[in-house]
């Protein structure tokens, strides 16, 4: 069975999938980028301003489905610019302090030409 993640914490889905799914006690959340939520607005700034929102973003999906970044077992970061890669890193370890196995690549474009992009995967206790 498959349960659907929606938090209004978190940006609204901008196209045709859902912010995250559970199954079989995992979670797959759907990328998530600088967006504030009430807004919708993307957050203005560098790569460490934007990388904090999306922090911010994932930990409110994580929260909706149960779990934490603890729990998170992969990542996949994009980033626009490989440049930002130390910048980008020194938000991430902040939040993902059990180092769970990461994928991260530069890209050449990004939705809505923000500077990252997180997904996760997570057990779900």
């Amino acid at each position: 069975m498959l349960t659907k993640v929606a938090t209004d914490k978190a940006p609204a889905a901008i196209g045709p999938y859902s912010q995250g799914i559970i199954a079989n006690g995992m979670l797959f959340a759907s990328g998530q980028i600088p967006i504030i939520p009430e807004s919708g607005e993307i957050t203005q700034g560098d790569i460490t301003v934007q990388a904090k929102q999306v922090m911010l973003n994932v930990g409110e999906i994580l929260k909706a489905a149960g779990t934490n970044f603890e729990n998170v077992v992969k990542t996949t970061c994009f980033l626009a610019e490989m440049a930002d890669f130390a910048a980008f890193n020194a938000v991430y370890e902040q939040y993902f302090t059990g180092k769970p196995a990461r994928s991260c690549v530069a890209v050449k474009q990004l939705p809505k030409d923000v500077l990252c992009e997180v997904e996760v995967i997570a057990l779900v206790k």
